[in-house]
C-alpha cells in the first residue's frame, strides 16, 4: 500500500510547517476594481442600484466576512456614487475594523426599520429599479417590497455572478494555496490509517492539520469506509477501517475565505478487480472532463463528457445506478459551492478566470462508492490543474 498506512497522527503533526509562501491578500484596488464592474453590469441590467447582503459577496466587494443574521447588514450600490454600508449603529466600530474599502454608512438603531432606509435611500437617488443579491434573505426582500411599492426588485445575479465567476491572478493564487495545502493534509492522512482507526480521529487529525498548516480550520471532513463511500455525502456513524474497504476522504480549507475541496478514494489494503475497474473508470471520466473544458464550450459539455465514459463502460446512464448520480463539478471560489456548475442544461460559455471543482463519482449501491475530485481554472488556452490527480488506485499520492 504505497502511501498508506506506517505513520501516526503525533507523528505527522509534529513535522507540519505552516505554509512558506502564502498568498498576497487582495488589494483595495482590485474591489474597488469589482465594485466598478458591479456597476456596469447593473446599468447593463437595467437596474440603477444593486444591493449586497452580508455573506460571501460583501467579502468579495468589501472584504468583510460576516454572514447574514436576522440584522440588516449590507452594501447598496448606486451605478453613479459611492457604496453606503447599511449597518446596526452599534456594529459600527466592528464594522470598520473589517471594512477594506471607503464608503459612507447609513446606521440604524434596533427600534429602526433597515429596509425603510434602503427605500429611502433608492428614493433619494431616483431609483426606479434595485438588483437584490439572491443570497439576501426573503425577509428582508419582502420588507423592501412593502416599503417601496414602488420600486421595482430585480436579481442581482447578473451582476454578482457576472463578477464573482471569473477569478483574478489574486484569487487564483489563494486558492492554489488552499488546495495545495489540503493535499498535503490528504497525503499525510492517508499515512496515519491503521486497521481499527475510526473516522473521527482522521477528521480530528485533518482539521489540526489544516490549522497548523496555515489555514482555517477544515470548513468540512467526511471520512468514510467501505460501505459508506456509496453514499455522496456519507451516512451517520464512526465507523472503524478495515482490510480490503474502499476509504474516502473529501475535506477542505480556506486561505483568507478562499475554499479547497479535494476527495481521494483508494483501498486500504489490496484492491479486488471490481474496485480497480469502477476506479480506472473514475480516472478516465475525471480526465474526459478535464479535455472537454475548452474555452467557449458550454458548462454542460463537460459533464457530458465525464458521462459518455461511464455509459461506455457500462454505467448509467444518466443519474441512474451503479452510475453517476450528481453533477460533474461545482464553480468555487469564496464560496465552496457557486455558479457556474457542470451540470446539463448550464449553458454558461467556459472563459478565463472560472474555476471548477471535477468529481464525477462513481456509485455502486450497497457496495462503495469512487470519487476523485480535483479542481481546475481556466487560461485563455483551456483548462489549468490546481491539483494534479491521483494516479492509481494503490498508490494515491505517486
Amino acid at each position: 500500500m504505497k502511501g498508506i498506512g506506517g505513520s501516526h497522527a503525533a507523528e505527522q503533526l509534529a513535522t507540519i510547517t505552516p505554509w512558506a509562501t502564502p498568498a498576497a491578500p487582495i488589494t483595495q484596488d482590485e474591489r474597488l476594481a469589482r465594485i466598478e464592474q458591479a456597476r456596469r453590469l447593473t446599468r447593463d441590467s437595467g437596474a440603477d442600484a444593486l444591493l449586497i447582503a452580508a455573506g460571501s459577496s460583501l467579502r468579495y466587494f468589501a472584504g468583510v466576512p460576516w454572514g447574514g443574521t436576522e440584522r440588516l447588514v449590507a452594501m447598496l450600490i448606486p451605478v453613479t456614487g459611492d457604496p453606503v454600508m447599511i449597518a446596526p449603529h452599534f456594529e459600527l466600530g466592528s464594522l470598520q475594523a473589517e471594512m477594506q474599502i471607503s464608503t459612507d454608512y447609513r446606521l440604524w438603531q434596533e427600534d429602526q426599520s433597515p429596509t425603510a432606509l434602503v427605500a429611502d435611500m433608492c428614493r433619494g437617488w431616483g431609483a426606479d429599479t434595485l438588483a437584490i443579491d439572491p443570497a439576501l434573505p426573503f425577509l428582508f426582500v419582502d420588507r423592501i417590497a412593502r416599503d417601496a411599492p414602488a420600486l421595482t426588485l430585480v436579481s442581482g445575479a447578473p451582476a454578482i455572478d457576472g463578477c464573482r465567476m471569473h477569478k483574478s491572478p489574486a484569487e487564483i493564487a489563494l486558492m492554489q494555496q488552499a488546495k495545495s495545502m489540503t493535499l498535503e493534509m490528504h497525503r499525510r492522512a492517508a499515512l496515519i490509517l491503521r486497521e481499527g482507526i475510526r473516522a473521527s480521529e482522521v477528521v480530528r487529525f485533518i482539521d489540526e492539520g489544516h490549522r497548523k498548516i496555515g489555514g482555517a480550520p477544515s470548513t468540512f471532513c467526511m471520512v468514510q469506509f467501505g460501505h459508506g463511500t456509496a453514499f455522496p455525502h456519507g451516512v451517520p456513524g464512526d465507523p472503524q477501517l478495515r482490510e480490503g474497504d474502499m476509504v474516502l476522504i473529501d475535506t477542505g480549507t480556506t486561505v483568507q475565505g478562499y475554499h479547497s475541496d479535494i476527495t481521494r478514494s483508494y483501498v486500504f489494503g489490496t484492491p479486488d478487480d471490481e474496485q480497480r475497474r469502477i476506479w480506472d473508470l473514475e480516472h478516465a471520466a475525471q480526465g474526459a472532463a478535464f479535455a472537454a473544458a475548452q474555452p467557449g464550450h458550454a458548462c454542460e459539455s463537460v459533464d457530458q463528457a465525464a458521462r459518455d465514459v461511464l455509459e461506455a463502460g457500462g454505467l448509467g446512464p444518466d443519474y441512474n445506478l451503479p452510475g453517476l448520480p450528481h453533477r460533474t463539478g461545482h464553480g468555487i471560489g469564496l464560496s465552496i459551492h457557486e455558479p457556474a456548475y457542470l451540470v446539463r442544461g448550464d449553458k454558461t460559455p467556459l472563459a478565463t478566470g472560472m474555476c471548477f471543482s471535477n468529481e464525477p463519482m462513481i456509485v455502486i449501491p450497497d457496495r462503495f462508492g469512487i470519487r476523485l475530485e480535483d479542481h481546475f481554472y481556466m487560461a485563455d488556452d483551456g483548462p489549468r490543474w490546481f491539483t494534479q490527480p491521483q494516479v492509481a488506485i494503490d498508490a494515491p499520492f505517486g
